[in-house]
């Protein structure tokens, strides 16, 4: 069952094929982690959706507040019998029907997915993580490059090329040549006492994760953070090297080409994830 406009179908009769979304890109969405019907970091989600709706010019719903749409998460959840469960659930906003590239309005549907996950906490996963570069497309720094859009064919089309040469992940270049995001998520590394992100204005997403990662990092004062570009050379050199999304929290990278890497670091990062997101939920 899926929530279309606040109303509960089955997923075969929420999308037609007229959507914006599918014909055109013209959507945008959230990808939640929920426990025990709660929604962590569902303020963070939140403002960042309607930061985002904002710039693309969708006309956001009077009735689209916080706890709007909290609750109809949670009637899904409810619906669905996951209400005990922990959950991966995707809040999709596309413009309505009509027009060509030029939209015949502003006004918004909304579509909520919900599916569950096997781990109450965030784990941490020490199986092989491989990575490596992909090089035959780059990210265009820019505002809309570090929103949370359909428009991810350079991730589809990396994770293929990942496969195909046995990687668990790739970073993505921006036009720059210097080193932006993984294909599923935000990358730190870590040198020393250093770690480093690439800021936004490279062209990596706004993650949810990432946001959280850099406060319990900024609480740490035996690590400095940097947020500043960060070029493939640097992947050599590096201690440690970790990807963050909000479904699996933090994901170690465990070696890039001959590299192989630590991950204390990450080990710790995540103990104290777990803890923050037991005193705030």
């Amino acid at each position: 069952m899926v929530n279309f406009n606040g109303n509960i179908l089955e997923e075969e009769h929420a999308i037609s094929i007229n959507n914006r979304g599918l014909n055109y890109g013209d959507a945008l969405f959230e990808t939640i982690k929920a426990t025990h019907g709660k929604l962590l970091f569902w303020e963070d989600h939140y403002f960042r959706l309607m930061a985002s709706m904002r710039i693309l010019r969708m006309e956001i719903p009077m009735s689209f507040t916080m706890e709007f749409l909290n609750e109809q998460i949670v009637e899904l959840l409810n619906r669905n019998n996951l209400l005990n469960k922990t959950v991966r659930v995707k809040l999709f906003i596309n413009r309505k029907e009509g027009g060509l590239y030029l939209p015949d309005t502003n006004n918004v549907d909304y579509l909520i997915t919900v599916k569950p996950l096997e781990s109450d906490f965030y784990l941490l996963d020490e199986t092989t993580c491989q990575v490596d570069l992909f090089k035959d497309y780059f990210v265009s720094p820019s505002l809309l490059s570090t929103l949370k859009t359909n428009n991810k064919v350079l991730h589809v089309v990396g994770s293929i090329f990942a496969k195909e040469n046995n990687l668990q992940n790739c970073f993505v270049l921006n036009t720059d040549k210097h080193v932006v995001e993984a294909l599923n998520g935000n990358i730190f590394i870590v040198k020393d006492h250093v770690i480093k992100t690439p800021p936004l204005e490279d062209g990596c997403l706004k993650g949810i994760m990432r946001k959280q990662i850099i406060e319990i990092i900024q609480s740490m004062p035996e690590y400095s953070l940097e947020e500043s570009s960060i070029s493939p050379f640097e992947l050599q050199k590096a201690d440690e090297i970790f990807i963050t999304n909000v479904i699996v929290g933090i994901q170690p990278v465990t070696g890039y080409r001959k590299k192989i890497y630590k991950n204390e670091l990450s080990k710790g990062l995540l103990q104290k994830l777990n803890v923050k997101i037991r005193l705030t939920n």
